[in-house]
């Protein structure tokens, strides 16, 4: 999943500075922030559906609360660390890239082009800082949600389903907020982001109880 969002901020990015000319320029800021917010959406989304996937197959082989708490913070550790370098790498790449092409354009035009074109230019340009920051923040906000539904409930079986309920609201309020921002029918939306998550938690519960329950026998 982090990877796979890796790939889905950096087109988004991209699609930002091919567009960033033709979008009018009263329009612009609302369309980056648009952009950062739709990126953050997926981020969160990201870690919701990762974190409670690794709790819920704990969670088919064991039933202590501490375990599947214990896990869900290494997932969120392990997750937030992880789109944050993934994040830091490709902005930077992209920078350089940017950078690269704000030169050749200079050279183009000769040393007596404006400089004040060539530093709004810059100005423009993404912040990998800024992109890790917020992707780590993004995935540590969707992958706290199941940790706090779990961490109160002591009965194994009705944790296990408020984890469910809980991470299946989230993913209908995201899935949503992602259908608003990308102007497309939000119950499609809703829909595909609520059967990829039930999907996640089912066959990662699956997998890991039928390799549990093969342990066990051995």
């Amino acid at each position: 999943m982090a990877s796979q969002n890796h790939v889905q901020l950096t087109v988004i990015k991209e699609n930002d500075n091919q567009n960033r000319n033709q979008v009018p320029e009263e329009d612009s800021d609302y369309f980056q922030r648009a952009q950062w917010l739709r990126a953050a959406t997926l981020g969160a989304t990201d870690g919701l559906v990762t974190t409670a996937s690794l709790m819920m197959g704990v969670g088919a082989v064991k039933k202590d609360v501490d375990a599947m708490i214990l896990i869900g913070f290494a997932a969120l550790f392990a997750g937030a660390c992880s789109m944050a370098i993934g994040e830091f790498v490709s902005v930077y790449s992209q920078l350089d890239i940017e950078l690269a092409q704000i030169k050749r354009e200079t050279k183009t035009r000769g040393q007596n082009h404006e400089q004040q074109e060539e530093e709004d230019k810059k100005e423009g340009l993404p912040n990998p800082f800024l992109a890790a920051v917020a992707s780590a923040v993004a995935f540590s906000l969707g992958g706290i949600i199941p940790i706090l539904a779990a961490g109160f409930i002591s009965n194994h079986k009705v944790r296990m389903g408020v984890v469910v309920a809980a991470v299946s609201l989230a993913l209908f309020v995201f899935g949503g907020v992602g259908a608003v921002l990308g102007k497309s029918p939000a119950v499609r939306s809703c829909a595909r982001v609520l059967i990829g998550g039930w999907m996640a938690m089912g066959i990662t519960f699956g997998l890991t109880k039928l390799i549990g329950s093969a342990g066990m026998e051995m």
